[in-house]
């Protein structure tokens, strides 16, 4: 790609959100997701491969359709409300199509059946993009406008979308889909929150992406995409595929590792808000998602498991220098001691 090319798309990339999240109007919002939706999908595209193009594909139509609902909501909430300002009420049918333009900007369920085939058809960095920095606008106009939002509506979302996240990925052997699936959960978790608790949708949001990031960068690091290249992985760095393990435990939530926290929270939260079913029930959908995160760590650290296929040994590279690897894993496994710190500054 163009070099000028390239610093245009990036500065529109990280333009885009930035304008979204700083605007108290909603066309500027609006056009702030635009700008991120044109800047990604060259990059989507860049491979020049026919998955990659499908890809972009997919993702064009899917972010067009939420940008065209979105523009909809807006215009129907100014003709009843005559006013453009995002942090007033807007009226039930404004808010409806608004949540659900946002949360298929997001890949909640049911909106979720572009995330999983768009990032198997990217590299990992452009997966690392899509699960994090995509997610930001989209959840900064759900959070601004929290006080207009049907909390049974979310409810109904987050519960729908935990069950999808956790059935899709069971019987997935593709890494990103694994990942895509997982994004798909967690986001549910981050929604479940949203009408009662920004703070914690915000603390959820931050531990997602910590984790998310590690993990990607340790996948990119070992060079695999799939299970049977995981299998064999060890052979490249032990100490790093050991801590991918750890990494894999924090996603699924397990104490007392940092992707506890936040569900121990949300948790608390709803029951407290007398929800007790609700949580009961997003703990045991949370069990789901734990096991393909345990069928990971399975077969790429604790064991090679018997199969017909003869798979390569992979030499072991010489050990590439990543420095900020070493704290990212730190921090996305032992965070919860200072939870109390965390909650004092949100």
């Amino acid at each position: 790609m163009n070099p000028h090319a390239n610093m245009i798309i990036m500065s529109s990339l990280i333009l885009g959100p930035m304008i979204t999240i700083t605007s108290n109007h909603w066309i500027m919002a609006w056009v702030g997701l635009e700008i991120n939706m044109l800047a990604i999908i060259p990059l989507i595209a860049k491979q020049h491969h026919p998955r990659a193009i499908e890809a972009s594909i997919k993702y064009f139509l899917t972010q067009a359709a939420a940008s065209s609902l979105l523009l909809f909501s807006i215009i129907n909430n100014v003709w009843n409300t005559g006013q453009f300002d995002i942090t007033q009420p807007t009226n039930m049918l404004s808010s409806t199509m608004m949540t659900a333009a946002l949360t298929m900007k997001l890949g909640l369920a049911p909106f979720h059946y572009w995330l999983p085939e768009t990032l198997q058809g990217t590299t990992t960095m452009m997966t690392l993009i899509l699960t994090t920095w995509q997610k930001l606008a989209p959840l900064t106009l759900l959070m601004m406008i929290n006080q207009s939002l049907n909390t049974s509506l979310l409810v109904a979302l987050s519960l729908l979308s935990m069950m999808v996240g956790g059935w899709g990925g069971l019987n997935q052997t593709q890494l990103r889909k694994i990942m895509a699936f997982s994004s798909i959960a967690h986001l549910g978790w981050m929604t479940m929150i949203l009408t009662l608790s920004t703070k914690l949708t915000l603390l959820t949001f931050y531990t997602y992406i910590t984790l998310t990031t590690t993990m990607l960068l340790t996948i990119k690091l070992l060079e695999t995409n799939k299970m049977s290249t995981a299998m064999t992985s060890w052979t490249k760095s032990p100490m790093l595929n050991a801590m991918m393990m750890l990494n894999l435990m924090s996603l699924a939530g397990l104490p007392p590792l940092t992707g506890f926290m936040p569900k121990w929270l949300i948790l608390q939260e709803l029951t407290k808000n007398h929800m007790t079913i609700i949580a009961a029930t997003s703990a045991i959908l949370s069990l789901l998602s734990l096991f393909f995160y345990i069928r990971i760590a399975y077969y790429s650290t604790i064991t090679l498991p018997p199969n017909m296929t003869n798979y390569s040994q992979q030499w072991r590279h010489k050990n590439q220098q990543k420095p900020y690897l070493p704290l990212m894993i730190i921090t996305s496994s032992m965070l919860t001691p200072i939870m109390p710190t965390f909650m004092m500054i949100l």
